[in-house]
């Protein structure tokens, strides 16, 4: 009997999903399929924590499916090699997928699948993601393309799925089953659409209230910002969904805005939508730049800045030990815990670039492993914003002094994460290697044992990097190129098409 194979790839979901609907209105039996690539195993951008995350969404997922009557079948392997076999036992008639927007290697894997479907007579029909707008001409249409998928009425889950009678779902394994080595995270999430749904009320019923004045600190931003990203790179919630229910309390709110129930909400719910239509935006770029974890957007102009790999200086920014205290606690809470905010990302990336004049393929490759949430699409273009390889957004090098002294000025966070520092005040924990040596031994630090001096003075660095950033910029190849960037890339502030 012929079957319809819904394919899962990052949509791992019931509800609002697309294909999983309109699989159920086939004719034929469905048979769900999740497939992790072994290639991926060994890609610099991906790590083990995005492995398990996968695993535990997709464990979430089967319970899903299997309470509507649908089975999960998992394979470790060639997702062609897959489809062959289950078209040999049951003759595959169609196959449904959303679309995805990824790097080159998950590019030619989808096109494999096409181009198996033509030779084996099956249908496939992949249906668009969030606003993301495959074959887009022109940007100058792209805004109302995407608000009018977004905005669009969510699509209804299944009543049940009919499967085949002789079907069992699989048991989804751990990493390690299938060769990876586990890594704990201190703050590890719930996994599954459940728990995305769960988070995201948590956030509209209270914790948002403060999103526009939380957002942009490591402190507040715990609590403040959504905390729905490691669900939307997955798949477990879509931007349609998200929007749906903000705009929701939006209708609440507007009924009484100034309320002591409301006060607040107004602004963190509009910023909270903009931050939405960023993700889109963004995303937008690997659609059409497939090759961006390795070319930059302007290549004239990253070539022209010549930066070049330092050893020792990656490896203190890798490792949270550059002396500059708020950085480090940055870097080593993003590495015990998966997640950090927005602006403490962005600073990250702009002092390897910047400061330290790193490339930034290598400075990106790391903190793509280090991000639960990974997102290739936000991700590289926003390493390519932050390393001022695009030639279209301004030069935003973070001074690490000033956002420690806005973000957490007390000192709290940093002796969170950088315990040899815990006896430090105030008035030098944002530079203790200005105290003397008689206030190192009352404090119980000393700089250049207990904690590392900076590894370059970071004003000076951070300004010469600024400039041999504006001269690269200046040049007549890379102005060229920068005009066809913003053809292509550029946002546009009005709503057109």
């Amino acid at each position: 009997m012929p079957v319809s194979v819904v394919w899962f790839k990052r949509d791992l979901r019931v509800s609002d999903n697309h294909a999983l609907t309109e699989a159920c209105k086939s004719p034929h039996p469905v048979i769900c399929l999740f497939n992790i690539e072994p290639e991926r195993l060994n890609r610099k951008d991906v790590s083990e924590i995005h492995i398990q995350w996968e695993l535990d969404c997709a464990r979430a997922l089967g319970k899903s499916l299997e309470h509507l009557g649908g089975k999960l079948l998992f394979n470790f392997g060639n997702v062609v090699n897959t489809l062959s076999e289950l078209h040999e036992e049951y003759e595959i008639a169609s196959v449904f997928s959303h679309e995805e927007t990824g790097l080159n290697w998950s590019w030619g894997r989808d096109k494999s699948v096409t181009k198996w479907c033509k030779e084996n007579g099956a249908s496939f029909t992949e249906y668009p993601s969030n606003g993301v707008i495959r074959g887009l001409q022109s940007r100058d249409n792209w805004k109302g393309q995407r608000d009018a998928r977004v905005e669009s009425e969510l699509i209804s889950t299944p009543v049940s799925i009919q499967s085949p009678d002789d079907l069992k779902s699989d048991r989804i394994p751990d990493a390690k089953e299938i060769g990876v080595k586990p890594r704990e995270l201190l703050e590890r999430p719930i996994a599954g659409e459940k728990a995305a749904i769960s988070v995201l009320f948590s956030f509209l019923d209270e914790r948002g209230r403060k999103y526009r004045s939380g957002m942009s600190s490591p402190i507040l931003g715990r609590q403040a910002c959504s905390r729905l990203s490691p669900y939307i790179s997955t798949g477990c919630i879509t931007i349609r969904q998200i929007l749906h229910y903000s705009r929701r309390k939006q209708k609440q709110v507007r009924v009484n805005p100034r309320s002591a129930e409301n006060r607040g909400w107004t602004s963190s719910l509009s910023s909270f939508q903009s931050r939405l239509a960023w993700h889109c935006h963004f995303i937008q770029r690997l659609e059409f730049e497939t090759t961006m974890d390795e070319i930059a957007i302007n290549p004239e102009l990253d070539g022209h800045l010549e930066r070049s790999h330092d050893e020792g200086r990656y490896q203190a920014w890798a490792n949270g030990q550059t002396g500059w205290p708020f950085f480090d606690a940055c870097m080593r809470s993003l590495t015990a815990t998966g997640w950090i905010n927005f602006r403490m990302r962005a600073m990250l990336q702009s002092v390897a670039s910047y400061t330290l004049w790193l490339p930034w393929q290598d400075t990106g490759m790391h903190l793509a492993r280090l991000f639960l949430d990974y997102e290739p699409g936000i991700h590289w273009s926003q390493v390519h914003m932050q390393s001022g390889v695009t030639g279209i957004n301004s030069v935003r090098a973070y001074s690490v002094r000033k956002q420690s002294e806005d973000q957490d000025p007390e000192g709290n966070f940093i002796r969170e994460w950088v315990p040899e520092l815990t006896s430090v005040p105030a008035e030098f924990i944002h530079e203790p290697w200005l105290m003397t040596q008689e206030q190192q031994e009352l404090y119980a630090c000393e700089i250049g044992t207990d904690y590392p001096s900076p590894i370059v003075d970071e004003k000076t660095s951070r300004k010469e990097g600024v400039s041999k950033s504006y001269s690269a910029k200046s040049k007549p190849d890379v102005k060229k190129r920068s005009i066809l960037v913003y053809e292509v890339h550029g946002s546009r502030k009005r709503r057109n098409g």
